[in-house]
């Protein structure tokens, strides 16, 4: 006779083949949503699922932790462009004027962009910190990943705290962009609305450095251009640092340094406003303050997902 504790092999069957389905729908989904004309809410909710349903189909190991991870930033990575599926509904809802008001009070009367483009116009070879600044904030796109990936080497046991973190940013930030989208300061200045020049640096150092194949990499990263507000490149930049610096001085130190370099070049480039740094901050300070009062609605999901885990497992 069967043990009571054990599931029946339907109820396994049952449990994995669902699980699977919505990983396979979370990676599906996403990229179907224009061709089938997926609501967005539908986009989201799969895009969700996905880690969730992962957590229930495999046991828990540091390999499972990094592929949750993955399936996460596959989910924000699809879920944050869903609003520039439509540009002119997106549009009429489009925020311009707040960052640069409070960009000028911060300025003295000018955005900080052009205050420092300008400034830094007469620096010599000022060319060379162009294209630095500009590897510096293009190095972004693997920072904080590199960064979870040497705590989960060096200290294993701090990597889901650090991972969970750093979701969360993403994840919060996702939110802002669809309740009140913000152009960046180069859209805006292209448009007539700053009533001053803001440079965008970096398309400069990439049309010079990748030359014809600058418009295809461009298309692929650049999905949606006006999620601005907060600035995700130095939230996320932060939070790897305060990361890495509770697992030790030195690498605390390196994560700093980038992090500062990042916000400074995010500004100087003409990709943000220095509100927008301000909001990731900010952003950053809530999660990290946040932790407590959430740890018991996450200890609680994840007793659930232990539950289903060892029931689709036997």
């Amino acid at each position: 006779m069967r043990s009571p504790s054990r599931p029946s092999p339907a109820l396994r069957v049952a449990l994995r083949a669902g699980a699977a389905g919505a990983v396979a729908a979370a990676v599906a989904v996403p990229l179907l949503r224009r061709r089938a004309r997926i609501p967005a809410p539908a986009t989201i909710g799969a895009c969700a699922a996905g880690p969730l349903a992962l957590a229930v189909l495999r046991p828990r190991t540091p390999g499972r932790d990094v592929a949750l991870f993955a399936m996460q930033m596959w989910a924000f990575t699809m879920v944050h462009e869903l609003p520039y599926d439509d540009p002119e509904r997106l549009r009429r809802r489009l925020r311009t004027r707040y960052p640069i008001v409070i960009d000028r009070a911060i300025g003295l009367g000018r955005l900080p962009n052009v205050r420092l483009q300008r400034a830094l116009a007469r620096v010599p070879r000022v060319g060379l910190l162009n294209h630095v600044l500009t590897w510096v904030h293009w190095l972004w796109f693997f920072e904080p990943y590199l960064a979870l990936a040497f705590i989960l080497v060096r200290h294993p046991r701090r990597f889901p705290r650090a991972a969970r973190r750093l979701a969360a940013v993403f994840d919060l930030g996702s939110i802002v962009y669809f309740a009140a989208p913000t152009a960046p300061p180069w859209w805006a200045s292209e448009q007539g609305l700053t009533g001053e020049q803001v440079r965008r640096i970096m398309v400069e150092v990439g049309e010079g450095t990748w030359r014809s194949a600058w418009p295809g990499m461009y298309r692929a990263l650049g999905g949606n251009p006006w999620a601005a507000m907060p600035s995700l490149h130095f939230a996320t930049a932060l939070t790897a640092a305060d990361s890495l610096a509770e697992a030790g001085r030195a690498e605390g130190a390196v994560g700093w340094a980038y992090a500062l370099t990042l916000g400074f070049g995010l500004v100087y480039l003409g990709e943000h406003y220095a509100t927008d740094l301000a909001a990731g901050a900010a952003l950053v300070v809530a999660v990290k303050r946040g932790e407590s009062i959430a740890e018991p609605l996450v200890l609680r999901v994840n007793r659930g997902l232990q539950r289903l885990e060892r029931l689709a497992n036997g």
